[in-house]
């Protein structure tokens, strides 16, 4: 018999990244619109992005199973 596939979630494929060390990073958010009321420094600080932390990095990696 043949063991059940996970199925990863593809909202959570679009948003998250596994890093060659195996920690979680997304992208940092409010940087969609709006962007004319932000400093400059802001909006080059949100483009850069972030590691999960890792308490709901355990979450996110039963999310994503395969990745």
């Amino acid at each position: 018999m043949t063991r059940i596939k996970m199925k990863t979630k593809k909202g959570a494929k679009k948003r998250f990244k596994v890093t060659a060390t195996g920690l979680v990073a997304h992208n940092k958010a409010n940087k969609s619109h709006i962007l004319t009321s932000k400093k400059r420094g802001r909006k080059n600080r949100l483009k850069k992005s972030a590691l999960v932390n890792s308490v709901d990095s355990l979450n996110v990696r039963r999310l994503i199973p395969y990745l």
